[in-house]
């Protein structure tokens, strides 16, 4: 008699130790990074923009004793509104999937997170379509020596863009915003390594330490933000066809820690609540509900209800296409 053979004495099952998900992670998304976010309470609403000649003119004069000081105003330019438009999206969980799945599968889980990664990459198409793009910002260029060449100066355009937001603001940038071929550009750049070469940033065998940190020291930011999202414009069914969502292309800005009164931002995300609920830095909402009798399914919906809104240009630097 011949002995069993393995496939005889086990019968396969579905392992509850893992699964495969491509599930982009949370840092990957940095547009509610890049405009700092703005719970509202409506849907649309009016902001005041102040006159920034106004706050930069000297008119401040000498006073003889007895008589009055030198008088000036401000204006207001204007009151631009926001408006957050509500986008949606679900999955159902019929009862008879739920019943059925094994542990690693778990659908209720898998639900919410592929809901809540469908309401990021809406979120970051979005603002990269309407923000991360030329002709929106004070300055738009592209570099003669393209970032991903031996004779490229990334840290002198860079300078370039700061400067030039200075003088338009009095405003120092304290963000640059790169996708990740840029990144991958400038962690070989030979400005940038031996920059960092020198300042002492080195690990084994004398290599630079060339990260966001050591990166935004050589910029001169306070944060290099990645925008490492990408997205996936093929039909459903058919093989993926994936693209970095933020191109090739980088932007400098600057932006307050948090909103606030008389402080200028490069952009805000004006996130409504006042629908949905409370909603978390990315003005996203995920909620779950029985479907109407006879259905028999659980839904798990997501709600992105944000308006990512550039409201100072000037405050903005744009370098488009800027490696090859």
């Amino acid at each position: 008699m011949s002995n069993p053979t393995p496939s005889d004495v086990h019968v396969d099952s579905a392992l509850t130790s893992i699964s495969i998900a491509f599930i982009q992670n949370s840092t990957s998304f940095v547009s509610h990074r890049v405009f700092p976010t703005l719970t509202v309470q409506k849907q649309s609403d009016r902001y005041f923009i102040f006159n920034r000649g106004d706050f930069h003119r000297d008119q401040a004069e000498v006073r003889a004793p007895g008589t009055e000081a030198a008088t000036g105003s401000y204006d207001l330019d204007n009151t631009p509104t926001y408006f957050a438009n509500v986008k949606a999206f679900r999955q159902l969980i019929p009862d008879e999937v739920r019943a059925n799945a094994d542990a690693a599968a778990d659908p209720d889980r898998a639900a919410a997170e592929y809901v809540l990664n469908k309401m990021m990459l809406a979120r970051e198409t979005s603002w990269v379509a309407n923000n991360f793009t030329t002709g929106v910002w004070g300055n738009d260029v592209t570099p003669t020596n393209l970032w991903d060449t031996a004779s490229s100066t990334p840290i002198e355009d860079v300078e370039t863009g700061i400067t030039q937001i200075m003088q338009d603001t009095g405003y120092k940038p304290n963000k640059l915003t790169i996708s990740r071929p840029v990144y991958a550009a400038l962690r070989n750049n030979p400005g940038i390594v031996d920059r960092i070469k020198f300042s002492g940033a080195v690990g084994p065998n004398n290599a630079a330490i060339v990260n966001l940190q050591t990166m935004a020291q050589v910029f001169d930011v306070e944060e290099v933000l990645v925008a490492n999202a990408v997205v996936n414009i093929a039909a459903e069914g058919a093989a993926p066809v994936n693209s970095f969502i933020a191109g090739n292309n980088a932007l400098l800005s600057y932006a307050p820690r948090s909103p606030s009164l008389l402080t200028p931002s490069a952009g805000y995300t004006f996130a409504w609540s006042g629908v949905f609920g409370a909603q978390n830095e990315m003005g996203i909402a995920v909620m779950n509900y029985r479907l109407r009798e006879g259905r028999h399914s659980d839904v798990v919906e997501g709600h992105l209800a944000v308006d990512q809104k550039l409201v100072a240009a000037e405050c903005g630097y744009f370098f488009s296409g800027v490696v090859s």
